[in-house]
């Protein structure tokens, strides 16, 4: 549990922070506090009370309940920040509150942050996309320059939005006035709509109509997109010209926008739109000339629509930075997802979206500078586009992740995979990076824009945990699995905070006096059914969700009671073991935290020994280290479990602090085997030659006993001594034994 203190103390860690200017007040921001605390309240608002943002001044509102913030919400459309606590009434109440602002108050303009005491309620990155929330923070990370950081960022953000959509209004009503095509506010829809219009001017049907006008794409040279479509055109909406694989159209569409003149041939007829600064062409196959009065009408008509022209243009630049990545010119999130959509409706077949992931892209931030990571992620970008430009269409998801829309024919795992086989200039530095790939058919999807990015992440991330490949195409069963996970995790933090997960504890034997030693404890989760989970399916469960750290807080507590418990009854000599994670370790204050659990139960330190694998040793080789060698200095015991599973080295276990190699099972099920007697046999002399102490675990058979005590082992774990078994049962067991010997 996350102590009290940290609620109370979050707003105001030290940190040197200047004052903020003093701006003269217009109006007030209206901000809802929802928290079951209410202490948080009252620091939020001390910490926030003078704070002025853009000329405006705060208005704090309370609740303490989900149900309070809908009710107040309800009531009060003018809110433009929430604070939201992620735990109240229930585990999720929070993110219940976010999803029916969305979905049932249709609050899109509203800004969310979500707030927890405890972190491993963090939500899952998809639910933080899918509804928009602003920002997350832990209670303990929130210091008082970072929350105004993010309420400054959020109001800002509120504003901008506030913005476009009053814009929005205000075209829609200028373009109320005139006729019918000049309804529309979307650039694409007015372009339809003008092609659509000409068309019907000339008594022509829509077939092989397209508007295209020349963007700055950020390089060089300037690119035409496709506008507005009809007929055989309609799938090339929002694609490069250049798709349309018809060198004659690109031709004359760019000898009209260059020359600012209408072409009029036999085959067709290109129509200048706009002025100097907003531009555009309309292609027309008329297969036949254009008469004398259908030209002056149709130039009547284009002057009468130009100012509603660049009316929409202006208000598509409005709506450009909330849907253009500013760094590298491409469409963002929110313009993926629309895009994903359209291809969706309009061909869905042979198209599939990809998510490409850069691995390791925070290595270069941290280790070149941020400005060497925007310059890599624009290398990226320019060569995403050199290779699949012409069929694809190409955003940035993320920070460090892209998305690209295409034929199945051009983007496959072998084709992606080539684009990183070079490596990428950026500044004075040549990178060779590497690349996750996550792909989804646009036939095996929903609809949704958002669905789809959705089912494509869920590739990525199952490609991100497959050792063997760096891609995976979506699967139906994969949602399956995922939604199996979130309802397991969140079962297990149920069960964890009612008391329900149980320590049981494994004898460890000596060889030489064959009196019990230790033990190990093992964390158990009963079912109702009587049954157990496996630690192996929920053990990675909870490392991954961070709830790991909170459980392995109690293990250690409850390992340090036994200890407390077993003097009382005269065990005094008896050691536990308990394993220790890497979450455990990067979790700021753990070291200290096992010091005081230790001084607190007031056990010798010496009988509790850390099990850790090498795999963590290998994961963060200095955190663990640095940590194990502090707890050594206090006297805690360090013991090295799953020796020899991984690809151990020497030059790290030289410096590790430790007093015990643990054999693994592995190696001891195969000691009737040549190999497997040779692992083991040099494992256990390995300890000896290092001054350290061996226990060989899984031992069930008279013949592994034997080969061991052959080979000089100190100590034994395994089924033919004792199983695992609760505290009470633990106790008995040593009961009998002391009575036997």
């Amino acid at each position: 549990m996350v102590p009290k203190e940290t609620d109370e103390d979050f707003l105001f860690l030290a940190e040197d922070e200047p004052e903020p200017a003093q701006e003269h007040t217009l109006g007030e921001w209206q901000l809802l506090i929802v928290d079951d605390d209410e202490e948080i309240h009252t620091v939020t608002k001390l910490a926030l009370s003078d704070l002025t943002v853009l000329g405006k001044q705060l208005k704090f509102h309370h609740a303490y309940s989900g149900k309070e913030a809908i009710a107040f919400l309800t009531r009060h459309p003018d809110v433009a920040l929430v604070l939201l606590d992620v735990v109240m009434e229930s585990d999720d109440a929070g993110l219940k509150v976010v999803k029916q602002i969305r979905d049932e108050l249709g609050m899109d303009e509203i800004r969310i942050v979500l707030r927890t005491g405890q972190p491993g309620y963090a939500p899952e990155e998809s639910v933080i996309k899918e509804y928009d929330i602003n920002d997350y923070k832990t209670k303990t990370e929130l210091t008082r320059s970072k929350l105004v950081t993010s309420i400054i960022s959020s109001l800002r953000s509120y504003q901008q939005i506030r913005t476009i959509n009053q814009n929005r209004l205000g075209l829609q009503k200028i373009i109320n006035a005139g006729a019918n095509l000049l309804e529309q506010h979307s650039l694409h829809e007015f372009s339809e709509g003008v092609v659509t219009q000409i068309s019907s001017l000339i008594g022509l049907h829509a077939e092989g109509v397209l508007c295209a006008q020349i963007e700055d794409d950020g390089s060089a040279s300037e690119t035409i997109y496709v506008l507005g479509a009809a007929g055989n055109y309609a799938p090339y909406i929002k694609c490069q010209l250049d798709r349309l694989g018809n060198p004659r159209i690109v031709q004359q569409i760019t000898n009209c926008l260059r020359t600012h003149e209408h072409i009029f041939t036999d085959q067709e007829t290109v129509l200048y739109l706009g002025n100097e600064i907003h531009s555009a062409a309309v292609y027309i196959e008329t297969n036949r000339p254009i008469e004398n009065f259908d030209r002056q009408l149709i130039e009547v008509f284009l002057s009468n629509i130009s100012i509603g022209y660049e009316n929409v243009t202006l208000f598509q630049q409005l709506k450009h930075a909330a849907y253009i990545d500013p760094l590298t010119k491409t469409p963002n999130r929110n313009e993926f997802i629309q895009i994903l959509q359209d291809t969706r409706r309009y061909e869905a077949e042979h198209n599939v979206a990809v998510l490409i992931d850069i691995d390791h892209f925070s290595d270069v931030n941290d280790g070149l500078g941020q400005d060497v990571g925007n310059e890599l992620l624009i290398a990226v970008t320019f060569r995403l586009i050199e290779k699949f430009g012409i069929y694809a269409q190409l955003g940035r998801i993320g920070a460090d992740v892209f998305g690209l829309v295409g034929p199945d024919t051009e983007l496959t795992p072998e084709r992606l995979q080539a684009v990183f086989d070079e490596p990428f200039k950026a500044s004075e530095h040549s990178l060779q990076i590497s690349a996750t790939f996550g792909f989804c058919h646009l036939t095996d999807t929903a609809e949704q824009g958002l669905t789809i990015l959705k089912h494509v992440y869920i590739a990525l991330n199952k490609a991100k945990k497959h050792l063997g490949q760096n891609f995976q195409y979506y699967q139906a069963e994969m949602e399956d699995e995922m939604a199996e996970r979130l309802a397991l995790l969140r079962m297990l933090r149920q069960d964890f905070a009612h008391d329900k997960l149980q320590l049981w504890y494994q004898p460890q034997v000596s060889l030489t006096t064959k009196q019990v030693v230790g033990m190990e404890a093992l964390l158990r989760w009963p079912q109702p059914n009587g049954q157990f989970i496996s630690p192996a399916v929920f053990i990675p469960l909870a490392e991954y969700s961070g709830l790991i750290v909170e459980i392995g807080s109690w293990v250690m507590e409850q390992a340090c009671l036994q200890i407390k418990q077993l003097q009382k009854q005269g065990y005094t000599g008896l050691r536990i073991a308990v394993n220790v994670s890497m979450p455990q370790f990067r979790s700021h204050g753990f070291v200290q935290s096992v010091i005081d659990c230790v001084t607190t139960q007031q056990i010798d330190p010496q009988l509790l020994e850390l099990e850790i694998t090498e795999s963590v040793v290998m994961d963060e080789p200095k955190i663990v280290i640095d940590a194990l060698q502090k707890l050594k200095s206090f006297g805690i015991k360090v013991a090295i479990d799953d020796f020899g599973i991984g690809f151990s080295s020497l030059n790290y276990l030289q410096q590790l602090p430790l007093d015990r190699i643990k054999v693994d099972r592995a190696f001891i099920r195969d000691i009737d085997k040549p190999a497997g007697e040779v692992i083991a046999e040099t494992i256990i002399n390995l300890g000896k030659r290092l001054n350290l102490a061996t226990i060989a675990e899984g031992v069930e058979t008279q013949a592994q006993e034997q080969a061991i005590v052959a080979m000089g082992c100190d100590e034994v774990q395994g089924f033919m001594y004792a199983r695992p078994m609760p505290p009470a049962e633990l106790l008995t067991f040593l009961q009998q034994q002391k009575a036997a010997g």
